[in-house]
């Protein structure tokens, strides 16, 4: 199964980015069974949950990001987005999609965002 992450890129503080992280070639009942979300890692820091979505769209944030971050999914196309505003220096970080069931999970490649003071 294979997880594609696109979207990061370099934005000054205040401004906005959208992730997408498609599943192309996971089966779609297991895409729609499967709690997505994102995760991200500064250097230095552990790895950590930004946001996830349930497949009942029940959604969950990390309180730095709570008003901010908005997560969605779109099971006809398998994706998962990450719309992203207020961007602030400290969300600097590799972002990491993450697709899982059970003791069952994937992870995409990382997309890096960066936000300039």
């Amino acid at each position: 199964v294979q997880l594609q992450a696109s979207g990061g890129g370099l934005v000054q503080a205040g401004g906005s980015l959208r992730l997408s992280c498609k599943a192309p070639r996971m089966i779609t009942s297991t895409f729609n069974s499967n709690v997505m979300g994102w995760y991200r890692q500064a250097p230095g820091k552990q790895r950590e949950l930004v946001a996830d979505i349930t497949p009942y769209r029940v959604t969950n944030y990390a309180d730095s990001v709570k008003g901010r971050f908005t997560i969605s999914r779109d099971n006809s196309r398998k994706t998962v987005s990450l719309q992203m505003n207020s961007l602030k220096p400290d969300d600097t970080a590799v972002y990491y999609c993450n697709s899982k069931q059970g003791s069952t999970e994937y992870w995409g490649q990382g997309t890096q965002v960066t936000v300039s003071s």
